[in-house]
């Protein structure tokens, strides 16, 4: 049976549709609004948004405009219940009242991994399901974040529609089919510049419609970055070497690229993420491997390749317009999208111009930081600080462009809450349990 048709079995069983609490309503938290309004038996009942008046715009652009309009800045949660119970949408401010109000499932569009933090955790020990649209909170805590849900009895999702969540369906695909998984990457569709900054990027942003921060950390390569560590973490890939390896590439051409040196590739081991420029955006791919001669004879008929190695391909994400579907899957099957299984990668902070002692650092896709991917272990053992604790720290010396920043780099705000959550993790990482779950029972989702 359909997500749709299940849903609306479970809105006629409870006389309600699936209630969404969502942050944030940007490029992307505007998409959703619009893509839940199309599906029946689930519906947005609240935006928190810094900026009121975005978030009525997107109930008004969904038709969920109720009588007088939506309520603004609603400070009572016991007011916000009671618009919600009438059908009423409801507008907050602070994101953190989403968790005190009757929704289902908490979604963060906000892209902050600070934000992202804040609400995960809020909502998961609210016994809210939690679903991101900020992959850049999951490649710093997502891990813990997993945990901590399956100790309440909670669903932690990162959403579909981004290419981690996309590419990991095919990585199952592929391993279901009992093919080996040589590497699973994606097309990133500009040239990598590290040192592109909002400012470098806003003519262009400005001609797509889109945020020159966001943009800016597509172009200096954050945002590929993020994905495939995201896609490793969930996975068991693994990151090769330090930032990929990003080759050229075309569809047809990708098994040929994506395979080991000694075959003739660019790879330098096996079962890896990667990523591509060229024509292979917006998609997604997967390089399996399979040597057996039967198999090989049914590939080439099939039309596939000669082999041992083919490529499977998904030539779009459809980033909030298919993200939705992960809140029917948290909430129906009671399942993530894409959670971290493993702790294999990270993304770490870049100096991405020369920074003085005291500057302090502005964070992803911003002017002083910039994401590059690495194994984990490494990471740990030198004492470089993932890309998600840069925003609010400070220099603690001159650092030249290019350098992989430490710990004696740059302090990190400890008093983050994601700084906080990082700290528990890396307790969890290390065979120690958190005091934070001394006291959670462990509940069946």
């Amino acid at each position: 049976m359909s997500y749709v048709d299940r849903l609306r079995a479970r809105e006629r069983e409870l006389g309600r549709p699936v209630r969404v609490g969502l942050v944030g309503a940007g490029q992307m938290g505007l998409g959703f609004v619009a893509q839940v309004g199309r599906m029946p038996g689930m519906e947005v009942a609240a935006i928190a948004e810094v900026v009121p008046e975005r978030a009525e715009r997107a109930f008004q652009r969904s038709g969920r405009t109720g009588p007088g309009g939506s309520d603004k800045a609603v400070a009572d949660p016991a007011d916000g219940a009671a618009a919600i119970a009438a059908g009423r949408p409801v507008v907050v401010s602070d994101a953190l009242a989403l968790t005190r109000l009757p929704v289902d499932v908490i979604v963060d569009a906000s892209g902050v991994p600070e934000v992202g933090a804040n609400v995960a955790f809020s909502g998961l020990m609210a016994g809210k399901d939690v679903a991101l649209l900020n992959v850049e909170c999951d490649v710093t805590v997502g891990y813990l974040l997993a945990t901590l849900a399956e100790r309440v009895g909670a669903v932690y999702t990162v959403c579909r529609g981004d290419e981690p969540v996309e590419c990991r369906i095919l990585v199952d695909y592929v391993r279901d089919l009992g093919f080996e998984v040589v590497c699973a990457g994606k097309g990133k569709n500009n040239p990598l510049d590290p040192t592109a900054t909002p400012a470098s990027q806003e003519q262009r942003a400005a001609a797509i419609g889109a945020s020159p921060k966001m943009l800016a950390s597509f172009v200096d390569g954050s945002k590929t970055m993020i994905e495939m560590v995201a896609l490793a973490n969930a996975t068991g890939l693994r990151v090769a070497r330090r930032g990929m390896t990003g080759p050229a590439a075309t569809v047809p051409s990708l098994a040929q690229v994506f395979r080991p040196e000694a075959d003739g590739g660019v790879l330098t081991a096996r079962g890896v993420v990667d990523y591509c420029t060229g024509p292979v955006a917006p998609g997604v791919f997967v390089i399996g491997y399979c040597d057996d001669p039967v198999v090989m004879d049914e590939m080439a008929y099939l039309g596939m390749g000669q082999g041992p190695y083919y490529s499977f391909y998904r030539p779009y994400h459809l980033a909030s317009v298919e993200a939705p579907l992960s809140v029917a899957r948290a909430v129906l099957d009671r399942a993530p999208s894409l959670v971290p299984r493993y702790w294999r990668a990270e993304v770490l902070a870049v100096a991405k111009r020369d920074l003085r002692a005291g500057e302090p650092m502005d964070g992803i896709g911003g002017q002083t930081v910039y994401g590059l991917a690495s194994d984990a272990e490494s990471a740990a053992r030198e004492g470089l600080v993932p890309l998600g604790l840069a925003a609010g720290g400070r220099a603690r010396r001159d650092v030249p462009a290019g350098t992989l920043l430490s710990h004696e780099d740059i302090a990190v705000d400890q008093s983050s809450t994601i700084a906080t959550l990082r700290r528990l993790q890396e307790a969890l990482l290390a065979g120690q349990e958190p005091a934070l779950f001394a006291g959670l029972p462990v509940k069946a989702a």
